[in-house]
């Protein structure tokens, strides 16, 4: 959560500072903008497969080893929920984020509009992700 405001109030006094009479963006903030966007989900998406690949590999050794029946079962416990479903999730904000980037290609020129649509197909995208969670729980 604090990355998110961060990141929202960062994007925000970066649009203010460039505003220069008018509330539109300039294209050059914007790029490095959503650079820097797509940089941090790339590196979390690794961030998230290393993780899982040091979990799987962990398991197996402690299966390999023997350990005793009440530690694995422990250490091995089944994961949450959210977990079970990352996957899910990554393929709903990076689907939003596709669908976001393709109407601002054909809504050009890059202004605030631009900004507004990546945030309202990212919130859609969520709303989807919300929406499987509740219809796989019930």
């Amino acid at each position: 959560m604090k990355k998110i405001v961060t990141t929202v109030i960062v994007l925000h006094g970066i649009i203010a500072a460039n505003a220069q009479g008018s509330y539109g963006c300039n294209e050059e903030v914007f790029n490095i903008s959503a650079a820097i966007i797509v940089t941090l989900a790339i590196l979390a998406f690794i961030l998230a497969f290393l993780k899982s690949i040091l979990e799987h590999r962990l398991k197996n050794k402690i299966v390999d080893k023997g350990v005793p029946e009440n530690v694995v079962s422990s250490i091995l416990q089944p994961s949450t929920a959210e977990e079970k479903h990352r996957n899910i999730k990554w393929f709903a904000i990076l689907a939003g984020i596709g669908a976001g980037l393709l109407i601002v290609y054909y809504t050009q020129p890059l202004d605030i509009h631009s900004l507004a649509i990546m945030a309202l197909s990212i919130s859609l995208s969520f709303l989807g992700y919300h929406l499987f969670i509740k219809h796989v729980d019930k």
